[in-house]
Parts: C-alpha cells; structure tokens; sequence
C-alpha cells in the first residue's frame, strides 16, 4: 500500500521477481533460436526472431493465466501473484517485438502502408489453410496493450475497481485469438505435430486448473437463504489468523479467527478484486495476498491514512459452531467480534 503513485514502487520480492523473469526470458529466446537454428538450418534471423519472441509471449501468457487458479489451489504459489502485472509488460513487449518484426518482413516492402497491407493482403475467409490469421494477432496485440497500458494504480483508481476488472478480463478474448492466430497460421505451415501437442497441451493446462480451481471453489460455497444468521462452519475448522471463504446470498464471505475472535468480511479486496479469504491477519489486520492492502477485520476499513473499505458482516458463535449474518453492512461499519473464550466459557458454566 502507498500514498503516492510512483512508476514502479520497488522493493526487495519485485526486484527478485522481475530478475528471474527477465533471466528465464533470455535464456528461453537463446535456447529457442540456438536448437531452431540447429534443427532448421535454412531458417533466416528474422524468422528466428519473430518466432522466439511470439513463443516467448505465447508461453508467458499460459504461465499468467495459469498463476490465478494454482494460487487459489495451493498457497505455495502465492508469490507468484505478487508482480504478475509486470509478468504481462513483459509479455506485451514480447508480442509487440514479435509484431514489429513480422510487419516489417511481411509487409514493410510492398506499395501499400503496412497496416493496410495487413488487413487487405489476403481476404479468402472460407479456406481454414489460407485463413488471413495475422489480424486475429492485432486484435489480440491491441487488447494487451490496453492491458499493459493501464495496468498501473493510477488507472486502477481512476477507473475504478469494477471497469478495470472488466477490461483486464479481456485477456481471454485475447488468449482465444492468439490460439487462433497460432493454428490458423504457424501450424497451417508446419506439418510436424510436435507445435500442435504443445499448443494443445497448454490450453489443457490453463482450463484444466481453471475448472478444477471453479469446481472446488464450489463445492465449498455454503449458501444461505438471506435471513437470518447461517452456520458457515465449526470454531475449529477455522485456522487462527485464517479465514474460511464462503457464498452467502451470491456473495463471497470470509470469515476470519484472530485473537480469540472471529469477524466477517467481504472477500473481494478494493485494490483488484483480490481473494482476501486467502490471505492471513498481520498486525492486526486482513492482508490480501495479492499485493498487500490491510483491512481491520472488525470494520472492514484500512488502517489511516489510507481509505479502503470493505463490507462487514455480523457473526456470532454458538456452541461451538460460527454464524454469520447473510446481509452485507455498509462498507466500513463496525461490527462487535464474536468472542470465542467468552462463548466457551458460558457454555461451560451452563
């Protein structure tokens, strides 16, 4: 969290995280186009090039795409959420590279402006072989930079939460007319089924973990019927500092133990939508796991100075099990704990 906007807000994990992107990067376009060049001798350099870089950026965003729903089923991916924006700049000037340079080898030498020759050179829509696949590719490279050119909090905050979520969901489109761009083109070309297997097997990657992420999501959800209190769970189902995350009325509720306590929250963090369910209380506060924003647990609102909040919900606890009221409260009301060892202890003495 910060006060001021600053280009990029550096610290110690996203100078790590950007470094071993950046190494991973190079090290792929070196093997790429050294074992290419090896296996395809009569391949020019800027073959090699433009095939490096869009499989570099094709690569990077299955790995983006897939961060999301490994996160959401093991923690130990996390991490990886932290500096997926500069994850998908990066991918961005991969394609956009990979773009520049195809547009000058096909299209820079002809009587026509390239971007006209782009759309106008071939226009048979009917043969899947000659299908003209490079405007699915500008299409595609135009929604990722929208992407990357709002990916900064500056746009998040002045576009709001909601529009921003929106237009950065639009990476699936892109994804759609990338695989397009890759079947219609390169694979019409190459008879070999090695490129085939690997584009497919990431697309099952990426909705395999997406499913599967969706479905277990599901089966945790408890729905309530929007009156009254709902028993979400047992005390002890809880871990302490934890949260369990659950669908009252269609909306998503984490429910978070901490110091003999327990208060309800909306999972969704201000910042980016964030799974604040998934994260854990530091100093007193709900940490979301994505990039850090801090909310009290019992009013939903971020420590001053700042000014996030967040919708409460009314608990308490009861023989041993946590009850939560379906109904959201205003963002930022405050809302009494229901205390675990008070509880206990009347349930003893009676």
């Amino acid at each position: 969290m910060s006060l001021n906007y600053q280009a990029v807000g550096w610290n110690r994990q996203k100078k790590i995280y950007d470094r071993t992107m950046v190494l991973g990067v190079l090290l792929y376009l070196g093997l790429f186009i050294g074992i290419t060049a090896t296996t395809n001798p009569t391949a020019t350099a800027e073959t090699l090039m433009i095939r490096g870089f869009g499989t570099a950026a094709l690569l990077l965003l299955h790995i983006i795409l897939a961060i999301g729903p490994l996160a959401r089923l093991n923690p130990m991916f996390l991490p990886l959420l932290y500096n997926r924006r500069h994850m998908g700049v990066t991918m961005f000037v991969l394609a956009l590279a990979h773009a520049v340079l195809a547009m000058i080898q096909f299209h820079a030498g002809g009587d026509q402006f390239p971007l006209i020759s782009l759309f106008t050179s071939n226009g048979d829509y009917s043969s899947v072989s000659q299908f003209p696949f490079q405007p699915l590719g500008f299409f595609a490279l135009a929604i990722l930079f929208f992407m990357a050119a709002t990916s900064h909090d500056f746009w998040l905050a002045n576009l709001t939460a909601p529009t921003w979520k929106r237009l950065h969901m639009m990476v699936y489109v892109a994804y759609f007319l990338l695989i397009g761009h890759v079947v219609l083109g390169v694979l019409q070309a190459e008879s070999s089924p090695f490129l085939a297997g690997v584009l497919g097997l990431g697309a099952a990657v990426v909705w395999g973990l997406h499913l599967t992420s969706a479905w277990l999501e599901k089966a945790d959800d408890e729905e309530g019927n929007g009156e009254g209190f709902v028993d979400v769970c047992a005390v002890e189902d809880i871990p302490e500092k934890r949260a369990r995350i659950v669908c009252l009325s269609g909306e998503r509720v984490a429910v978070f133990k901490y110091d003999g306590k327990v208060s309800a929250i909306s999972n969704v963090c201000r910042h980016q939508n964030g799974p604040l369910g998934e994260g854990k209380v530091v100093d007193g506060c709900v940490t979301c796991p994505w990039h850090g924003y801090q909310y009290r647990p019992h009013d939903g609102a971020s420590p001053p100075p700042f000014t996030e909040k967040v919708p409460t919900f009314r608990v308490k606890v009861s023989e041993g099990r946590v009850l939560v009221d379906p109904r959201p409260l205003a963002p930022g009301t405050a809302v009494e704990p229901a205390v675990i060892a008070e509880n206990a202890a009347e349930e003893l003495s009676s």
